[in-house]
């Protein structure tokens, strides 16, 4: 599983980061960030890609469980 830690960063850097993880290949990904629009963008941008999105809220920050 390829883990992104975006926290701390803005838009459109987090959907970049999660860009270049996809583009891995790997079955499964984790996407850290700690906004509301970097988790909608980054999510708009997986689901786009054919993805499945799951959101889990850790604290101030936000899970995105990625996977085909």
């Amino acid at each position: 599983m390829k883990k992104v830690d975006a926290r701390g960063l803005s838009c459109p850097e987090p959907v970049i980061m999660t860009k270049k993880a996809l583009e891995s290949k790997e079955g499964a990904y984790e996407v850290l960030v700690d906004n509301v629009t970097a988790k909608e963008n980054v999510s708009r941008f997986a689901l786009h890609q054919g993805f499945q999105v799951q959101v889990k809220e850790q604290g101030d920050d936000f899970l995105l469980l990625i996977k085909k």
